[in-house]
Protein backbone atom coordinates (compact mmCIF):
# COMPACT_ATOMS: atom_id res chain seq x y z
CA UNK A 1 0.00 0.00 0.00
CA UNK A 2 1.31 3.47 -0.80
CA UNK A 3 2.32 5.77 2.03
CA UNK A 4 -0.08 8.44 0.80
CA UNK A 5 -3.29 8.28 -1.13
CA UNK A 6 -3.57 10.37 -4.28
CA UNK A 7 -6.45 12.80 -4.73
CA UNK A 8 -8.04 10.36 -7.21
CA UNK A 9 -7.88 7.54 -4.67
CA UNK A 10 -9.21 9.75 -1.86
CA UNK A 11 -12.12 10.84 -4.07
CA UNK A 12 -12.89 7.20 -4.86
CA UNK A 13 -12.92 6.29 -1.17
CA UNK A 14 -15.05 9.31 -0.27
CA UNK A 15 -17.62 8.31 -2.88
CA UNK A 16 -17.70 4.75 -1.51
CA UNK A 17 -18.34 6.05 2.03
CA UNK A 18 -20.82 8.79 1.09
CA UNK A 19 -23.91 7.10 2.58
CA UNK A 20 -22.06 5.45 5.47
CA UNK A 21 -23.08 6.48 8.98
CA UNK A 22 -20.40 7.00 11.66
CA UNK A 23 -19.69 3.73 13.42
CA UNK A 24 -17.41 5.03 16.18
CA UNK A 25 -18.21 8.10 18.28
CA UNK A 26 -15.44 9.77 20.26
CA UNK A 27 -16.61 11.75 23.27
CA UNK A 28 -15.27 13.59 26.28
CA UNK A 29 -12.68 10.94 27.14
CA UNK A 30 -11.06 11.34 23.73
CA UNK A 31 -9.20 8.55 21.97
CA UNK A 32 -8.86 6.00 24.75
CA UNK A 33 -7.42 2.51 24.52
CA UNK A 34 -10.96 1.12 24.46
CA UNK A 35 -11.89 3.34 21.52
CA UNK A 36 -8.67 2.41 19.72
CA UNK A 37 -9.50 -1.28 20.28
CA UNK A 38 -13.02 -0.71 18.91
CA UNK A 39 -11.56 0.92 15.80
CA UNK A 40 -9.16 -1.99 15.30
CA UNK A 41 -12.04 -4.45 15.74
CA UNK A 42 -14.18 -2.54 13.24
CA UNK A 43 -11.39 -2.76 10.67
CA UNK A 44 -11.60 -6.56 10.91
CA UNK A 45 -14.91 -6.47 9.03
CA UNK A 46 -14.61 -3.36 6.85
CA UNK A 47 -12.03 -1.28 5.04
CA UNK A 48 -13.65 2.16 5.35
CA UNK A 49 -14.55 3.50 8.76
CA UNK A 50 -16.31 6.73 9.61
CA UNK A 51 -15.58 8.34 12.98
CA UNK A 52 -17.58 11.10 14.64
CA UNK A 53 -15.83 13.37 17.13
CA UNK A 54 -18.45 14.82 19.44
CA UNK A 55 -18.52 18.45 20.57
CA UNK A 56 -17.35 17.58 24.09
CA UNK A 57 -14.22 15.73 22.88
CA UNK A 58 -10.93 17.22 24.09
CA UNK A 59 -9.38 17.41 20.58
CA UNK A 60 -10.48 18.40 17.10
CA UNK A 61 -11.29 15.83 14.47
CA UNK A 62 -8.00 15.95 12.50
CA UNK A 63 -5.64 15.18 15.42
CA UNK A 64 -7.97 12.44 16.66
CA UNK A 65 -8.16 10.85 13.19
CA UNK A 66 -4.40 11.01 12.73
CA UNK A 67 -3.79 9.47 16.17
CA UNK A 68 -6.30 6.70 15.42
CA UNK A 69 -4.61 5.94 12.09
CA UNK A 70 -1.13 5.94 13.66
CA UNK A 71 -2.23 3.31 16.15
CA UNK A 72 -3.06 0.84 13.35
CA UNK A 73 -0.93 -0.76 10.66
CA UNK A 74 -1.61 0.58 7.14
CA UNK A 75 -4.50 2.83 8.23
CA UNK A 76 -4.75 6.25 6.62
CA UNK A 77 -6.91 9.32 7.09
CA UNK A 78 -8.83 9.81 3.87
CA UNK A 79 -10.83 12.89 4.73
CA UNK A 80 -12.06 15.06 7.58
CA UNK A 81 -15.06 17.33 7.39
CA UNK A 82 -16.74 19.04 10.30
CA UNK A 83 -16.71 16.55 13.15
CA UNK A 84 -16.41 13.49 10.90
CA UNK A 85 -13.34 11.59 9.73
CA UNK A 86 -12.98 8.81 7.19
CA UNK A 87 -10.26 6.20 7.73
CA UNK A 88 -9.13 3.54 5.26
CA UNK A 89 -7.21 0.34 5.83
CA UNK A 90 -7.15 -2.39 3.20
CA UNK A 91 -7.95 -5.88 4.37
CA UNK A 92 -4.63 -7.76 4.69
CA UNK A 93 -5.74 -10.96 2.92
CA UNK A 94 -8.85 -10.17 0.87
CA UNK A 95 -9.26 -6.47 0.06
CA UNK A 96 -12.75 -5.58 -1.17
CA UNK A 97 -11.96 -2.09 -2.39
CA UNK A 98 -9.79 -1.69 -5.46
CA UNK A 99 -8.15 1.72 -5.57
CA UNK A 100 -7.77 3.45 -8.93
CA UNK A 101 -4.26 3.77 -10.31
CA UNK A 102 -2.24 6.61 -8.86
CA UNK A 103 -2.07 8.26 -12.28
CA UNK A 104 0.25 11.17 -13.05
CA UNK A 105 0.39 12.37 -9.41
CA UNK A 106 2.60 9.52 -8.22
Amino acid sequence: MPDRLTSRQRAHLRSRAHDQDPLIHIGKEGLTEAVQAAIAEAFNTRELLTLRVLDNAPNDVRPVAEAAAEGLDDAQVVHTLGHTALLYRPHPEEPEITLPDAGPEA
